[in-house]
Formats: C-alpha cells, sequence, structure tokens
C-alpha cells in the first residue's frame, strides 16, 4: 500500500490544510502524520515559554484531531533543524513512505532544512504546499517582476488579485477507510522550558479558534476600525497567535471575514482588518525576496550606522516596565504577564526604546520573541523595523512618538494603565499620564519611578544620531 506522510510544522490544524488536504485526496493511500520538536533550535530562536505551552496545547489537540480521523501522529524530538532531516528520513524509511506532503516555511534556517531533507529523500516524491499565506509570495509584485517595497501598493496589488480570484479553502479530510483510531493517546510534550497561558483569551484548540474567529468577524470586525487603537477595549482578534502556530489559517479568516462582512473588499465595514491581514502577506512576501531580514539585518543599509547607546540598566528597565512613563511601562507588564501586547502598545514601547532611549531595535525584536505568545518572525521584525525607521515602509526616522501623548490619547482616562499599574491607582484621572507632576504639587511620594529619560531630550539626541548616520 502506497504510504503518504504529512510533516507538520507550523501548521497544526485539519482545517485547510493544504499539505494534509493532498495526502488525503488519494483514498487507497495509508497516511500518517508527524511532527519533530526542535528545542535546541527553539532556543536558537528566543521562542517564548508560552509560545511552547500553546504549541504542546495545540499539537495535542492535533493529534486527537488526527486520530478521529483515522490518522497517527508519529512523534519525534531532536536538538535542531540539522538534526531533524535524519529524522525525517529515518521515518520515511521505517514507514515505506512513497509521497512527503508539508507545508512551506519562509525563513532561511526552515528553507534550508527543506531543501537537504529533499536532497536525502531521493526515491520520496516530496510536495510543498504555500499554505500560511493567502497568495503565494511572488505572485504579487510590480509590473517589472519586483517585490514591492511600499505597503500601498503592494496593498492595492493584493486586492486586485483578490477581486479576480479569492483563494481556496479545502476541508478538514473524511475519515480514512480503516476508521478512527481507538484506544489512549500519549500526552506530547517536549524538554524545552513552558509557562502557563491563558485559555480565556487564546484559543487552546482549533474548534475554539474557529469559533473565535466566528465570533470576531460577526460582533467585531465592523468595529476594529474604531476599536483597535485603544488598549482597554477588547477591539482586537486575539487571533495572532492561531495564525502564528498555524491553527488558523489566514485563508479561514479572510472567508469568514467575507462572508460576515461582504463588502471588505471594498474598502467598506471589516477592510481596516482585512488590511492587517494583508500587511501579515507583506512581511511575509518580503522575507522570501530579503532573506537578510531574518539575520538581524536593516532594510535600510545606512540605519546600521546609528551609534546606539549602550545601556544595560535602561534596556532592563523597558523590559520591566519601570521606565517612568505609565503607558511604556503598563504594556511591558501587559507582555511580561501575558505573552500578548496590543498592537499599538507594540508601537510605543518600540518607539520608546529606539527613539527615546536610543537603543539597537535588535534587543527589543528578540526581548519580545522571548515572551510573546504569537511570535512571528516576519511580523515581528516587520514591526520592529517599522518603528525603528529602518526597514522597508518604515516611519521616516524623523517620526518619534511622544510617549506621554500617546497614552493620552488611547488611554485617556488611564483605564489600562491602572490596570496594569496598580501602583498609581490613586493618581486622578487624566493625570496619570504624567504621575510625577501631579504628586510633585502636592508635595506626595510615589511607589513609581520617575522618567529614565527626558523625551525632549531623547528626541534631538536620536534625530541627531539618525541625521548622522545618514551622511556618506
Amino acid at each position: 500500500m502506497t504510504t503518504h506522510l504529512v510533516w507538520f510544522r507550523a501548521d497544526l490544524r485539519v482545517h485547510d490544510n493544504y499539505a494534509l488536504a493532498a495526502a488525503c485526496n488519494n483514498r487507497e493511500a495509508c497516511v500518517k502524520a508527524l511532527f519533530i520538536a526542535t528545542p535546541g533550535q527553539w532556543k536558537k530562536h528566543a521562542m517564548a515559554p508560552r509560545q511552547a505551552a500553546f504549541l504542546a496545547a495545540h499539537l495535542n489537540a492535533l493529534q486527537r484531531a488526527l486520530a478521529e480521523k483515522g490518522i497517527p501522529l508519529i512523534y519525534r524530538e531532536v536538538d535542531d533543524f540539522a538534526a531533524s532531516v535524519d529524522t525525517v528520513a529515518a521515518v520515511c524509511a521505517e514507514e515505506k513512505v512513497s509521497h512527503l506532503f508539508y507545508n512551506y516555511q519562509y525563513e532561511v534556517n526552515e528553507r534550508q532544512r527543506d531543501a537537504a531533507v529533499e536532497k536525502a529523500l531521493p526515491d520520496v516524491a516530496c510536495q510543498g504546499f504555500n499554505d500560511s499565506v493567502m497568495l503565494a509570495p511572488g505572485s504579487v509584485v510590480t509590473g517589472n517582476h519586483e517585490m514591492y517595497k511600499v505597503f500601498t501598493p503592494y496593498k492595492n496589488a493584493f486586492l486586485r488579485r483578490l477581486k479576480e480570484e479569492l483563494p481556496v479553502c479545502v476541508g478538514a479530510p473524511d475519515v480514512r477507510a480503516g476508521g478512527a483510531l481507538n484506544g489512549a493517546l500519549a500526552t506530547l510534550t517536549f524538554d524545552y522550558p513552558q509557562e502557563e497561558f491563558d485559555s480565556t483569551l487564546f484559543a487552546a484548540d482549533e474548534k475554539t479558534a474557529i469559533q473565535r474567529l466566528r465570533f470576531f468577524c460577526q460582533q467585531h470586525a465592523a468595529a476594529y476600525e474604531q476599536q483597535r487603537d485603544f488598549p482597554a477595549i477588547e477591539g482586537t482578534s486575539r487571533l495572532s497567535a492561531c495564525l502564528a502556530a498555524g491553527v488558523l489559517s489566514p485563508r479561514q479568516c479572510l472567508h469568514r471575514l467575507l462572508a460576515e462582512q461582504p463588502d471588505a473588499l471594498n474598502g467598506g465595514s471589516g477592510a481596516v482588518w482585512l488590511n492587517e491581514l494583508i500587511w501579515r502577506e507583506f512581511y511575509r512576501h518580503l522575507m522570501t525576496f530579503h532573506p537578510d531580514l531574518c539575520k538581524y539585518r536593516p532594510f535600510i543599509p545606512w540605519t546600521d550606522n546609528v551609534k546606539w547607546n549602550d545601556q544595560p540598566e535602561q534596556l532592563r528597565a523597558w523590559e520591566e516596565g519601570r521606565t517612568g512613563y505609565p503607558i511604556v511601562d503598563a504594556a511591558m507588564r501587559q507582555l511580561n504577564r501575558t505573552g500578548w501586547m496590543h498592537n499599538r502598545l507594540r508601537m510605543i514601547v518600540a518607539s520608546f526604546l529606539v527613539k527615546d532611549l536610543l537603543l539597537d531595535w535588535r534587543l527589543g525584536e528578540r526581548y519580545f520573541m522571548t515572551q510573546l505568545i504569537d511570535g512571528d518572525l516576519a511580523a515581528n521584525n516587520g514591526g520592529w523595523q517599522w518603528a525603528a525607521s529602518t526597514g522597508t515602509d518604515a516611519a521616516p526616522y524623523f517620526r518619534i512618538f511622544n510617549p506621554t501623548t500617546q497614552g493620552e490619547r488611547f488611554d485617556t482616562e488611564g483605564v489600562f494603565i491602572r490596570q496594569w499599574i496598580p501602583e498609581l491607582a490613586a493618581v486622578p484621572g487624566k493625570a496619570i499620564h504624567d504621575p510625577w507632576t501631579w504628586a510633585d504639587k502636592r508635595g506626595i511620594s510615589l511607589n513609581y519611578p520617575r522618567p529614565i529619560v527626558d523625551h525632549k531630550q531623547a528626541r534631538a539626541a536620536t534625530l541627531a544620531a539618525y541625521e548622522a548616520a545618514r551622511k556618506p
């Protein structure tokens, strides 16, 4: 009997999984699944312990879902991607595999691993799929067949493609001829630090993720444009962790959004959330064209000449939420406590690290990865390079957020700040954004640090550093 092997990586779902669907197309084939944990590689990539726990939960949920389809999941643990090449080859030999199916990953190390696997399996038909995107990298390019460097024309070209033809969603496979697998399943885990995540905030299985996608598109997508910038409001989808682990596909998000908000493609209700999905594609496509983005390199070469400060104490204050700027500190405490941060706040804290403290953006990028439950190299790198003015379509280097006015604008009454900085609970109303001015006028001492930098002076120093770096 022909044996098909589906190699799962960052695609832990049975619905709309291109590799799984292709493997199951042949009703006569024996279909098996494989997952290889690589803790050493994850450590090099700074995977957050909460993301590891999220991955473990969904790996076990996937094992159950596959068993219901009559597909056993083979589990292996090795140190890194290099070792996984030999493991895939060994499993293929043991199981007499004729066809290997997997979904592409676009990062450099992952692409090198996949190339090595194909080379190691000359007698196995290997087939990969562009599954983690709506449109394949290279399919949205300029008239000169180059990757767009600016988001807006890319988005317009992307929308034109979607209007011509929507990407196809494929259903979950039918139960295999032998029926569902009976018997208890071993609990899968791996030798990597794990930290419990809040399943009320982040779906712990595929069925729940699909339900939350449907609920968001029905109840919140229309108001997303008005609510998304205010961290005290639950106005975002919180589905980023599911997208990063491949528990949901971007095509599922697109089709569900259009089912509930049919005018989203034409700029109507739901269009702003669709825009966020397209940003995700933009950064993924960029990474395939510019692999140096995976190697801590800036997109704009001259920005590597910026003379960054070396202030480990300031870096620690930023990481721990002790900068003396309430909106920054509340955001960092949210990240450290939950493994997630509201998108507006990601921009604010990144701007503060780079433009107020003049610390290398790569320090922030890596710290985020050590904490984020939704850690995704392309999106995280894209966001940090945008904030640092080092990337494609980045904020101009002279655009510098004022952290105090950002707090006043997006958390006017300090509701979010008080949630995460209880030591400021007694500071009334809008005074919370500049609490020491309020406290000093009243002779009150606060159990909260004073600002570690003066924003006006820091802004001037940053502008000077960037302007010096631009000089030939």
